[in-house]
């Protein structure tokens, strides 16, 4: 999917820019006239809105530094890393858990989502008036459209809680729509308005093998079946879980764990929804995704954030192949033939966004596998677990541990076999941005973090603060997240 530039009108946040007066700036630009309408009144015009999507999950402030120390440095599987030092502007806050509501991460995070939904409602604006579009095109597109929106929705509600539903492309100077930007909405409302996105998907969207060899990394019905799964799961919605696991169908296991995270792996059969890096310009990869989390120090090429804890190597049992897929450690020879020397700075970093073609460039060709057919596994092993049944669970869950070279586990009880899934899914989706969530979900944050010596305070640290700049900004619309 390459970079799409459009002149004619801006794809770009509509209230969201980074400070507090721009809030609610709406550019004019975005008003697109009769001629534009027709400039992109033809297939490959109308996929150009929807790639532009995609395209924000490239960028820096979407899925790079910030959202790193957001979904992963906080959670016990990653330390800060880097030079004792060097803060990363806050990662050493975010590591021990003692942020406020004017941390930069949580604010890159909030916006970028909201610029990306901001596409997504540019998109299902212009489409429907492309009337020389194939129709079949034009409802995948929209289909498309609303599981991104979806996706970047579930991050907004799992981070912040309720948030701001924008569901169209706001008008300036409506007050209505003013209102609508800046009115949080409860928790409820958000999931409901993900649901009701990903049902309106799966009935437009084609299955994984009806898109062609250069349409990969486009959303399916597929992806659409396990974001609903996954957003059933953070519900407690346990049947439905299982119903949206069981249709997630035409994907399968890899035998071999470890090559999932490197080029070959792009879109094998166990990858459900990843987003595509191809590299370096001019083709077009994740900013910084790499390279931060590079070796830092002499024989090393990066700044070295983002470092596995002692914890997570405890996690792994003896002979699980996934560890050494998951983590490089000093003194070792990655699978490339590159010696990490003995004068790295940090004693492991994370191997899953290891680059071997362009280890010293901004832009990186790894993907990251957001939904995995593993996950869907261990979805519904939990909730059949959930429900009581157990039985039926053990063999979901052996099937992981099988792939991962461990043997069937021996649990049988409820609570046993809960307390390994919920190992499993450390240990098998670790560095995949799940593992803070995971734990305030399932109510082990407080205790896994007691073992780091860091502070929970529940009812705080469940959510991060809603960025002080858009408090502000509302005005009394919304209301700050509780300890902030």
């Amino acid at each position: 999917m390459k970079k799409i530039y459009i002149a004619t009108f801006v794809l770009s946040a509509f209230f969201f820019t980074g400070c507090a007066d721009d809030y609610l700036d709406v550019d004019q630009t975005e008003s697109i006239s009769t001629n534009d309408v027709e400039l992109f009144n033809n297939d490959a015009g109308a996929a150009q809105f929807v790639t532009a999507i995609y395209n924000k999950f490239l960028n820096w402030d979407m899925t790079s530094f910030g959202w790193i120390g957001l979904s992963s440095i906080t959670s016990d599987d990653a330390d800060k890393g880097s030079s004792a030092g060097d803060t990363g502007t806050d990662k050493d806050v975010l590591d021990a858990l003692t942020y406020n509501a004017s941390n930069p991460s949580a604010e890159s995070t909030f916006i970028a989502n909201y610029d990306g939904i901001n596409r997504c409602n540019q998109a299902l604006n212009i489409l429907p008036k492309l009337d020389k579009v194939d129709v079949n095109l034009r409802n995948r597109l929209a289909g498309e459209a609303k599981f991104l929106r979806a996706f970047m929705y579930f991050t907004l509600v799992k981070c912040y809680g309720g948030v701001p539903i924008v569901d169209h492309l706001p008008v300036p100077g409506s007050d209505a729509d003013r209102i609508m930007q800046l009115t949080r909405k409860s928790s409820a409302e958000v999931y409901a308005f993900i649901e009701a996105d990903l049902n309106d998907a799966i009935a437009a969207l084609p299955e994984k093998t009806a898109y062609s060899a250069n349409e990969k990394s486009r959303a399916s019905k597929g992806a659409a079946y396990a974001l609903l799964a996954k957003v059933s799961l953070y519900q407690k919605k346990w049947q439905q879980v299982i119903d949206n696991c069981n249709k997630v169908t035409g994907y399968s296991i890899v035998a071999d764990y470890a090559s999932m995270y490197r080029a070959g792996g792009k879109f094998d059969s166990e990858s459900i929804f990843e987003i595509y890096a191809q590299g370096a310009v001019p083709a077009k990869g994740i900013e910084g995704y790499s390279n931060t989390q590079g070796a830092r120090g002499t024989g090393g090429w990066g700044w070295g954030f983002n470092t596995p804890s002692q914890s997570l190597v405890n996690a792994y049992e003896p002979g699980d192949v996934r560890k050494a897929a998951t983590i490089i450690f000093r003194n070792s020879v990655l699978y490339d033939g590159r010696v990490i020397p003995e004068t790295v700075e940090n004693e492991r970093y994370n191997y899953k966004a290891y680059s071997s073609l362009y280890t010293s460039a901004w832009e990186t060709d790894v993907d990251i596998k957001y939904l995995r057919y593993a996950e869907v596994v261990l979805m519904k092993a939990e909730a059949l677990n959930e429900l009581g049944q157990t039985s039926e669970a053990i063999p979901l869950l052996n099937q992981i541990r099988n792939r991962a070279g461990l043997a069937s586990t021996t649990y049988s009880s409820q609570g046993d076999i809960r307390t390994a899934i919920w190992r499993e899914r450390r240990v098998e989706m670790a560095f995949e941005h799940d593992r803070f969530f995971d734990l305030v979900r399932t109510g082990q944050a407080k205790a896994a973090f007691a073992v780091d010596g860091k502070t929970f305070t529940e009812g705080k640290n469940e959510l991060f603060p809603i960025p002080a700049s858009f408090i502000k900004q509302a005005e009394g619309l919304s209301q700050q997240n509780p300890g902030y």
